[in-house]
């Protein structure tokens, strides 16, 4: 597996793990834990250094599950975890990073994941009734602290993100970022170009669309968040095949599989993107880590750069609620 640096020095495997999925979002958890464990687990022998987990998800259980799984190789990985959300009976209740929250959720994650630090902390969403000086005042005490490694923020807009990193330097950016999700392309990566912080896209596969593996037939289980994304309605996967259509046709002059182009397209716009599409079979494990494989040439990449405008994107990403927490 290749490596890539991401702000302040910090390096990673070139392609993550996000490890959402193993505990929530997609329908039913799975059965088998120790199942899940193993996927961590073998991710890591395969060269995948850069695992992504958060509070919310389950909530809890996936930062124990993580935990669980990489105690015996902790010296191995870089941990991404996150705050920021006010979570009340096993659900979330809106944002919450008012300092004293950061510093408890701070010390119940390192509990959670058995280590003594956070490589990598993220605000998980920008807390409108919080000035984010104040948040990234209290992670840079937690990083003086060595609890914390480094600082980052998740779906937070340009002028956030330099505000927050002149008071601690923020170490990489996390949104969702993919061949038919450009939002970060106007600001947001040239904030982060500029300052040196790194670029993490999360749902890099379009959450399973751009992997040419769904059609009009596809049904999403209750639990699954895709159910309440217009993009996933079936009117707009059906215009939404259009895109996937072209990149599979790319992928199979390119001897590749569609989530490969995606992941290699993403790897070609900068050095020091990194991204973690998640997965509980170790099969796309290594399907994705072959992606640093795959070579692009740059007539291919400026045609993916121009598909989603030539083809067109039906449906948001999220639904309003979700929408109206990105990019402030």
């Amino acid at each position: 597996m290749h490596a890539r640096t991401l702000g302040q020095g910090l390096q990673v495997s070139a392609i993550g793990l996000g490890a959402m999925g193993m505990s929530t979002g997609y329908g039913p958890n799975p059965g088998d834990r120790d199942d899940m464990i193993a996927v961590l687990r073998g991710a890591v022998e395969r060269g995948v250094t850069f695992i992504d987990t958060a509070e919310v998800y389950g909530p809890y259980v996936n930062e124990e599950l993580v935990g669980e799984a990489l105690a015996p190789v902790r010296d191995q990985v870089v941990i991404a975890t996150k705050f920021g959300w006010d979570i009340i009976d096993g659900r979330s209740q809106g944002t919450d990073s008012r300092p004293e929250q950061i510093r408890r959720v701070a010390d119940a994650s390192l509990r959670r994941l058995r280590t003594d630090v956070i490589d990598l902390f993220y605000q998980h969403r920008v807390d409108p009734d919080v000035p984010i000086e104040d948040v990234a005042g209290t992670v840079k005490e937690l990083i003086d602290a060595g609890k914390v490694r480094h600082f980052g923020l998740s779906e937070a807009g340009a002028a956030t993100i330099r505000r927050a990193h002149a008071v601690q330097p923020v170490t990489a950016v996390q949104s969702e970022y993919s061949l038919w999700t450009r939002d970060p392309e106007p600001a947001v990566l040239p904030t982060c170009a500029e300052l040196g912080i790194g670029f993490v896209p999360f749902s890099p596969l379009g959450r399973g669309f751009l992997t040419g593996t769904m059609d009009l037939t596809t049904t999403f289980t209750e639990g699954d968040i895709r159910t309440r994304v217009p993009r996933f309605a079936a009117e707009n996967r059906a215009a939404n095949a259009a895109i996937v259509d072209h990149v599979r046709a790319l992928a199979s002059a390119r001897n590749a599989t569609p989530g490969q182009v995606a992941l290699a397209w993403l790897l070609a716009q900068q050095p020091w993107i990194v991204p973690i599409p998640g997965t509980r079979h170790l099969a796309r494990v290594d399907e994705n880590a072959a992606a640093t494989t795959v070579p692009l040439s740059a007539d291919e990449v400026a045609f993916l750069d121009a598909l989603a405008t030539r083809v067109g994107v039906q449906g948001n990403r999220y639904d309003d609620a979700g929408l109206a927490m990105v990019g402030l």
